[in-house]
């Protein structure tokens, strides 16, 4: 009896000890948990709502990450468990910065979409150009105003487009022109279409010598 006592008493305190010592593990690793744990949580948030907020996700990461590598340093008592929470680390940091490629990959993305609708916004006054560019808003009541809105527009900023805006905007030109044509079957007068012409033959040197310029200047950039 004393004996079966005895046994009882000493598997009772064994896995007191074992459950106390994982426990002593896991609050000792608790800050890899938590590491690992935050990047799986931003990897399933949708890409625009990161996107938002990336600049405060970046500092936490560093922090977490900073934290999780302190506290794994400070544990010299258990070599083989060091190692499988090393590795956790590595994985994380791994799988976070994939993550943090296709987050900037497509910040890059957006951002130059908004600065493209930004331009298109800055020369057509009023009106939202999406990536169909369609014209058919244009009719031969506001075809000059609008050719000259455009011309003057770019005219006055032609020292700060880069040369992707000249791309884009010699694209929106000639969705312009196309919606021209048409509307000369509608009763254009001759009057604005002769004062359309002057504004064409206003545009058609600025353009070319600007959108030049840009082209060296950016290869120019490459080389250094």
């Amino acid at each position: 009896m004393k004996n079966l006592k005895f046994i009882v008493m000493l598997v009772v305190t064994t896995l007191t000890f074992v459950a106390c010592k994982d426990s002593n593990a896991e609050r000792q690793y608790a800050e890899v948990e938590a590491y690992e744990s935050y990047i799986d949580s931003i990897s399933n948030v949708g890409m625009q709502d990161v996107s938002d907020r990336w600049d405060d996700i970046e500092t936490t990461v560093r922090n977490r990450r900073t934290a999780a590598e302190a506290q794994l340093n400070s544990i010299t008592d258990d070599d083989k468990l060091r190692q499988q929470y090393e590795q956790k680390i590595y994985s994380t940091n791994e799988r976070y910065e994939d993550f943090r490629r296709d987050v900037l990959s497509e910040r890059e993305k957006m951002e130059a979409t908004a600065s493209t609708q930004s331009l298109r916004n800055s020369l057509f006054r009023g009106v939202t150009i999406g990536d169909d560019r369609n014209f058919d808003w244009v009719n031969k009541d506001n075809i000059l105003s609008t050719y000259d809105y455009f011309v003057t527009t770019v005219s006055n900023n032609k020292d700060s487009y880069t040369r992707e805006q000249w791309d884009e905007i010699k694209m929106l030109y000639e969705a312009l022109d196309s919606r021209k044509n048409t509307v000369e079957k509608e009763g254009l007068t001759g009057e604005d279409n002769r004062k359309i012409a002057a504004l064409k033959v206003k545009f058609a040197p600025m353009y070319t010598i600007n959108r030049i310029e840009e082209k060296i200047k950016e290869n120019n950039d490459s080389k250094e």
